[in-house]
């Protein structure tokens, strides 16, 4: 059995290598021309965008995955951005849970855009472009089965043309031409039928793999953009809480300081009916002339009623205490919700 298979595998490669030889004599004959060649115009421009959609698809598939790469890289150095943040960040300070949740959303939200990424555009690119290392073997077998079919339809040609006719040899060389046709024309035909319609998938391949993508793309921005318009909110918050603490500390250490002081002497000269200083938390826009316009941080000084009965339940009196050191304007008071503000 092995010395059958040994003589089985010498005589297969005796035949390819006798083949590759005809081969080789028949394409310098063609080149030199003295043999004729089979040529197919309408099939080698289709082999011409067969080549270039098979180019153009290896470039997009490289692409693809380079930009999913670059993805990858953003979310590592985003999620080491949040969590830096998270760790940084004192927990007495406005929002800190929030912060924290922040990070971990910010994080699935990458993460689900890089799997759909994956899912939807760069594997259905791969799957596309493996159908083209087939296609690509097979039309280089249909060009060496056509120099086969080219080579016997010559070497028929010869016998019948030779002086000496030997009807076994031409008989032989008339089944050997009828086998190398109809093997070439096997593989043109089923060629002639795929290659148009693989170039026509290219379309609907493109459109697909950019229509996901940016579709996946505008749903990763408009979730980053809600989850960055949290961040911005809290950073707000915070930089009005340090406001607010330092306005208070200044005040208490203003109204500590001995009132020799040169820097606190106005504090002797407050206004008649004073009873406290209190602090703005929000922002309040007057709706009347009699009222007091707020701002976040506003030290007011609380005044007493000339008349009890005048006041309202939840408002106060006041002066702005900067208004009142710079001129002394007791006609600048006015009336405001008290539970807009914070008793220093």
């Amino acid at each position: 059995m092995a010395e059958t298979s040994k003589g089985v595998t010498a005589g297969k490669l005796a035949i390819n290598v006798q083949k590759r030889l005809t081969r080789a004599q028949e394409k310098v004959l063609q080149k030199l021309g003295k043999a004729d060649e089979t040529r197919d115009v309408a099939f080698e421009e289709m082999v011409t965008k067969f080549n270039k959609q098979m180019a153009e698809g290896t470039k997009l598939q490289k692409d693809l995955k380079a930009y999913q790469t670059a993805v990858k890289t953003m979310h590592d150095a985003s999620r080491r951005l949040q969590d830096c943040l998270a760790d940084m960040y004192e927990p007495e300070w406005f929002g800190k849970e929030e912060i924290d949740s922040l990070a971990e959303d910010s994080d699935t939200v990458w993460l689900e855009y890089q799997q759909n990424l994956m899912d939807k555009s760069v594997l259905p690119m791969d799957t596309y472009l493996t159908q083209f290392g087939d296609i690509k073997a097979r039309i280089a077998k249909r060009d060496r089965k056509m120099v086969d079919f080219d080579s016997a339809r010559h070497h028929f040609s010869s016998l019948q043309k030779g002086k000496k006719k030997d009807e076994a040899k031409i008989a032989k060389a008339e089944e050997e031409l009828g086998r190398a046709q109809r093997i070439f024309e096997e593989l043109n035909v089923e060629l002639q039928d795929e290659l148009p319609v693989l170039y026509t998938s290219r379309v609907g391949v493109y459109v697909n793999t950019f229509q996901n993508m940016a579709g996946h793309q505008e749903k990763f921005h408009k979730e980053m953009g809600k989850l960055t318009q949290n961040l911005n909110d809290i950073m707000t918050k915070l930089e009005e809480q340090k406001h607010l603490n330092d306005e208070i500390n200044h005040s208490e250490s203003a109204s500590s300081a001995p009132k020799g002081d040169v820097t606190n002497d106005s504090d002797g000269e407050l206004p008649p009916g004073f009873l406290y200083k209190v602090k703005a938390i929000h922002e309040y826009s007057a709706t009347d002339n009699d009222e007091l316009e707020l701002n976040v941080g506003d030290v007011v000084l609380v005044l007493a009623f000339d008349n009890p009965d005048e006041q309202d339940d939840g408002w106060l009196l006041g002066l702005q205490e900067s208004l009142w050191f710079q001129n002394k304007d007791f006609s600048a008071k006015g009336v405001f919700p008290e539970n807009f503000t914070q008793k220093i």
